[in-house]
């Protein structure tokens, strides 16, 4: 019976797998059934018996890529302290990060932002992930940088959030230059320091990343 479930486990990891690699190669309209067979070297009906539910597909595609960011993060973040830690997590994410490269998902990421529009369960997934993207970094300011209120570092928390994925829009989506990864991540260091200056908080949402649903 646990060998049972682990080949099920298996299987099922294989096919999101699958999914990640289609929609990274061809995006979301000619994403299907068939497209995900292929990919995983498997019959459609295989995949419909994981699978039989898409949205339940894509659910899994949302934590899949989410796992591997977690993954990355912690094993980095455990041997270092204070500043560096920031930086790790700043560096890594614009994809200057030394020895750890960001994971190639921006067209898988596209492809869920665009189902989230009618998903209201996709949405929720993806809204948590970034969520739990910016509470970290929110503490990581603070520890780094105590003379933030806690205010000011969720501020940063989540405009670097917002930053990160129209980033990642311009460069691998629409195509400018890599080169920018070094603009943008010199961009928020200069946030970062005019907010220890000038305690940048204003107070002007109660709760950030409250939904409106």
């Amino acid at each position: 019976m646990a060998r049972n479930v682990s080949d099920k486990s298996d299987t099922k990891h294989r096919i999101v797998a699958a999914t990640i690699s289609a929609l990274q190669r061809s995006g979301l309209p000619p994403l299907s059934y068939d497209m995900v067979a292929d990919e995983a070297g498997m019959t459609r009906q295989a995949v419909r018996y994981h699978f039989p539910d898409a949205e339940a597909l894509m659910l899994a595609v949302c934590d899949c890529l989410a796992d591997a960011y977690r993954t990355a993060l912690i094993n980095n973040a455990a041997r270092l302290e204070g500043p560096q830690r920031v930086d790790m997590f700043l560096d890594f994410y614009f994809n200057l990060l030394d020895g750890t490269r960001k994971p190639k998902d921006d067209s898988a990421y596209d492809a869920m932002m665009s189902l989230a529009t009618g998903s209201a369960a996709i949405r929720d997934n993806l809204r948590g992930q970034y969520k739990i993207v910016g509470e970290v970094m929110s503490y990581e300011f603070r520890v780094s940088y105590p003379q933030l209120s806690p205010q000011a570092a969720e501020e940063l928390s989540y405009l670097f959030v917002c930053l990160m994925y129209g980033h990642w829009k311009m460069v691998a989506t629409l195509g400018v230059s890599v080169e920018h990864n070094r603009l943008t991540r010199a961009a928020v260091t200069r946030l970062i320091r005019s907010y220890c200056e000038t305690g940048g908080s204003e107070d002007v949402v109660t709760q950030i990343w409250a939904s409106d649903g």
